[in-house]
Formats: structure tokens, C-alpha cells, sequence
């Protein structure tokens, strides 16, 4: 399975691969990864159609229990797709605390996407 890159065309799923778990990794690391936990986390999700689960690195924004990802160039992505209509669940650790949300995307008319995620209590 191929991914494609926002700016370079195909990129091998290895590749992908080894560039999210940079990300993650960043997230434990002591020097950065508080600043780094502020704005990033991965969300975790069980696929619509494969019934397999996922992970991926995103940036986000919280306010409240809102979150908000701004999905960029997400004609080239297509994780995402498993919350548009009704959404989805999802998981995401914030704060070291792993929290569950119910998550809705939805197209801006700008060129992005944007994915509302309700945290649970």
C-alpha cells in the first residue's frame, strides 16, 4: 500500500511509517516533549471499511472538551474519512491521560478539513 505525500507524490508506507513514529517519539522525549505534547498527540481509530485499528500523529487545539485537528492537503490523506456523515470514535492521550471522544469532519470550503472531536467524561 502507498501513501501520498502532500508535495512529493507516492511515498512507501515504510517511510510513513518512520516519519509518525519521529513524531510520536518527540511526544516521551524530556527535553521537548512537553512542548511538544501541547500541540501534538496521535489519535487512534478503528478503520470504517477494515475494521483494523490506527494510529496517527496529528496537531491539535483544545478547548474545554473540543478538540479540533485541522487536517492540511486532505485530498492526499484519507484517514480522516472515517469521520465524515455521523463521525466516529477515536482515542488521543492529552495531559498523560489517555481519553476517548466521539469525532465529526467536515470540509471548511478552503481546502481543508477540519475534525471536531467531543472528549467523553
Amino acid at each position: 500500500m502507498e501513501y501520498t505525500g502532500p508535495l512529493t507524490g507516492p511515498l512507501p508506507k515504510r517511510l510513513v511509517d518512520s516519519v509518525h513514529g519521529a513524531i510520536a517519539g518527540l511526544r516521551s522525549t524530556p527535553l521537548v516533549g512537553r512542548l511538544v505534547s501541547r500541540h501534538l498527540t496521535v489519535v487512534t481509530y478503528t478503520g470504517r471499511r477494515s475494521g483494523r485499528t490506527f494510529s496517527t500523529p496529528v496537531a491539535f487545539r483544545k478547548v474545554g472538551d473540543t478538540v479540533t485537528i485541522s487536517v492540511e492537503v486532505p485530498q492526499r490523506k484519507k484517514w480522516w474519512r472515517n469521520f465524515t456523515g455521523e463521525g466516529g470514535p477515536l482515542s488521543m492521550e492529552l495531559n498523560g491521560v489517555e481519553r476517548a471522544g466521539h469525532a465529526v469532519a467536515a470540509e471548511n470550503g478552503k481546502g481543508k478539513v477540519i475534525i471536531t472531536v467531543r472528549l467523553s467524561d
